[in-house]
């Protein structure tokens, strides 16, 4: 047999692959060429088939796809903790949006980005996918720390240093498009903000660039009560109604948050074939509600994990955002085996990579997929003993535990440190960068 040259083979004690769903493969190693996942075997045969310029070898780990954050704006980890314990409007008009106004431009979006984008690798988190102004400036940070990008090309009524209006920010946005289309780390969305925040005219034109570029929606929808109600009071129609009017209820829409939804609309998703774009703790921390997960698994609703911005969760961890989603559902349910480890497993990785159209590249570790890996330690006494390696990972273990993470093949973290052009000192410079928006935001808030 001959032997192929290959460029890296990590051989860790467990993989979950994810696909075939539930599986746990013990003794086997991971194949890489070309960013590429070429074979994943038992690690005797591996090894006698491949010859790797560089081994890994994790014996004391699990490896599982990396980690796909489903919703996130970014550049907000520089506003992480201005405004908590309070409620979604207040949060928004007094905080937010305020410090928004008075920050926003292409050096804050830059450096929250990065500072994002570094806080979600060390936690295995390969691929977000970010809803926030400077979309082509978003773009370039995540995937110069070495993330993979969805980068949304927002859609909202109000002015700000970025657009005029509607129709500015889809132009600027798909001039973004066409500037990074060869990033093979970038892909977007459309991503109209809100109900509450987007027009009749901008729905309809948002419809229809999405067949004829055939790009996901992602869009805030139903996250709050108040929402609901203020659509039924100006429109007649209830958010998922009004949508529909415009052709939005496609199989490409991601409905963030989908908290309060009738049991015909979670039906009618389900139908559809559309994504929910679910932020357990996002939802929680500004009291906007729990989502239906029992009953949108029941209707075929393809749930994904989000974990929100950094300034509503206030963590970029979707480990955790995994555990609450399992907790919250078996609560809801009144049943102990809903939403079990390896399916809360699947929300974090390959559910998300189906909502965002890049299932055929990312989501789980399978051959001919792109190798963006991650593994988790379990070597230490808080995760001792180990009996089921995806109960553990889910229950016991913590982006503390994340030890590597490779994205498309390249070794971004190795052993808890960000490897890039400029190693530890490009963490420190981005920290730095957080120190100094830090002490604007303080001047604006005593103002």
């Amino acid at each position: 047999m001959d032997i192929a040259q290959i460029d890296t083979l990590i051989e860790p004690r467990w993989i979950l692959p994810v696909r075939p769903r539930g599986a746990v493969l013990e003794s086997h190693s991971i194949a890489i060429d070309g960013g590429v996942i070429r074979a994943v075997l038992p690690t005797a045969e591996v090894e006698r088939r491949f010859s790797a310029r560089r081994v890994v070898r994790l014996p004391d780990h699990v490896v599982i796809p990396g980690l796909v954050n489903a919703h996130t704006h970014a550049s907000m980890a520089l506003l992480r903790g201005v405004g908590d314990d309070m409620p979604l409007q207040r949060w928004l008009t007094e905080r937010i949006w305020p410090l928004e106004q008075a920050l926003i431009g292409e050096s804050f979006v830059h450096d929250g980005a990065r500072l994002a984008a570094v806080e979600m690798l060390r936690a295995g988190v390969t691929t977000c996918s970010d809803m926030y102004f400077y979309p082509d400036v978003v773009g370039r940070a995540l995937t110069s720390v070495g993330m993979r990008a969805v980068v949304g090309i927002i859609a909202i009524e109000f002015p700000t240093a970025y657009a005029v209006d509607a129709e500015d920010y889809l132009r600027k946005g798909l001039q973004a498009r066409d500037a990074l289309r060869d990033d093979p780390l970038i892909s977007f969305t459309l991503a109209p903000h809100a109900p509450y925040t987007v027009s009749d005219a901008t729905l309809a034109r948002v419809a229809t660039l999405a067949d004829e570029l055939d790009l996901p929606v992602h869009m805030h929808l139903h996250e709050t009560a108040h929402e609901v109600e203020e659509s039924v009071e100006r429109h007649g129609l209830r958010p998922l109604e009004r949508l529909d009017r415009f052709g939005l209820l496609t199989e490409r829409l991601i409905a963030v948050h989908a908290v309060h939804l009738t049991d015909a609309e979670i039906a009618q998703l389900g139908r559809i074939g559309a994504s929910v774009a679910h932020c357990p703790v996002s939802n929680l921390k500004l009291a906007s509600g729990i989502a239906r997960v029992p009953a949108m698994l029941a209707a075929g609703v393809n749930v994904a994990l989000g974990t929100d911005g950094a300034a509503s969760n206030n963590r970029l961890d979707m480990l955790d955002e995994a555990r609450f989603a399992a907790l919250l559902a078996k609560a809801v349910a009144n049943d102990a085996s809903m939403l079990p480890a390896a399916s809360a497993l699947e929300f974090a990785t390959i559910n998300g990579a189906q909502a965002l159209g890049l299932e055929k590249r990312i989501g789980s570790i399978e051959p001919g997929k792109d190798a963006d890996l991650v593994a988790v330690e379990f070597s230490s006494p808080e995760v001792a003993p180990l009996f089921d390696p995806a109960s553990q990972l889910l229950y016991a273990s913590g982006r503390e535990h994340v030890t590597d993470v490779w994205v498309a093949g390249r070794h971004v973290v190795q052993a808890r440190q960000l490897i890039t052009r400029d190693g530890i000192a490009l963490e420190q410079a981005i920290v730095s960068s957080a120190a100094a928006w830090q002490n604007k935001c303080r001047q604006l808030l005593k103002k």
